[in-house]
């Protein structure tokens, strides 16, 4: 439960700074022009230091619960007992989160001695080859059908819910839909892993763990991690505003995702699972909405 109103959500993400603004030959001084905020977070369980992610502060909770989540160190909501920002003096550091888990959870199972830093743009690099993960997280079993109606009005969905990225134009967005094109949670943040974090998250911290009747659309490309993340919390569809990589292909094909790429109003393309896409008055096997 987040005390602070939209609006303050918002101030707290948010800096003004001078900048120099030219329109042809002519230039003149703005002095207050919006920039997103990108701030380390240190991530503790335990007590003991997992990450730091560079990250736009706010949701700071839910981003750490996604990546325990995507990560494969809790596997229930019920895993988390307390998340609280780390003591400082007589305040709180707000940049230092201390995730407190159920004793009976083995850290060593899952590498723990790892100290990782994560950028906001790259997440957490070469640490995970799709054997690996496999091991963690199954493949996608949904027969869900998707809706290309739906799937075209998305973009315009989401772009009316970004008042960071209409502030500052510079923050990703992932946002969680339902199958039938319903959007459940949309989450902003500097970095596109993050922002998946950050919505994932939300939903284990609300008790809903497992979303394959659900879809989840990133307003940047797609790479490998993110279809991992998707793959975490089983959702079987991912859309991107952008590009996919070759890996995130690979790995949606390998783990029966439905990966969709450079979402546009009215056309889009579809690297995996096409079979899932279902225009209106089409027929097929499985569930259908529209």
């Amino acid at each position: 439960m987040h005390s602070h109103s939209p609006n303050q959500e918002i101030l707290d993400s948010i800096r003004h700074c001078e900048v120099v603004a030219y329109s042809g030959e002519k230039h003149s001084i703005q002095p207050r022009d919006p920039v997103a905020i990108e701030e380390p977070l240190e991530i503790r369980v335990q007590g003991k230091a997992l990450v730091v992610t560079m990250r736009t502060p706010g949701h700071d909770t839910e981003l750490a619960a996604g990546y325990l989540w995507s990560e494969g160190i809790i596997q229930s909501p019920h895993d988390i007992l307390e998340v609280a920002h780390c003591q400082r003096g007589s305040g709180l550091d707000n940049n230092i989160l201390n995730v407190f888990l159920r004793q009976d959870i083995d850290l060593e199972d899952h590498q723990f001695h790892r100290f990782s830093y994560a950028a906001s743009g790259c997440g957490l690099c070469g640490k995970s080859t799709i054997e690996s993960i496999h091991t963690k997280f199954p493949a996608v079993q949904s027969e869900v059908r998707l809706s290309v109606r739906v799937m075209n009005g998305l973009l315009d969905t989401v772009k009316k819910c970004q008042p960071l990225f209409e502030k500052t134009g510079g923050l990703h967005a992932a946002a969680l839909f339902t199958i039938k094109g319903e959007l459940v949670e949309i989450l902003e943040d500097v970095g596109r892993h993050n922002a998946v974090d950050k919505v994932i998250g939300s939903r284990v911290r609300k008790g809903h763990s497992k979303l394959e009747d659900h879809l989840l659309f990133v307003t940047s490309r797609a790479s490998f991690e993110i279809v991992q993340k998707a793959l975490s919390a089983q959702i079987p569809a991912i859309a991107c505003a952008s590009a996919p990589s070759s890996l995130a292909v690979e790995f949606a094909k390998a783990n029966q995702q439905t990966l969709i790429g450079f979402m546009r109003s009215g056309r889009f393309n579809v690297y995996s699972r096409h079979d899932r896409l279902v225009a209106c008055g089409g027929r097929g096997g499985g569930v259908f909405f529209f």
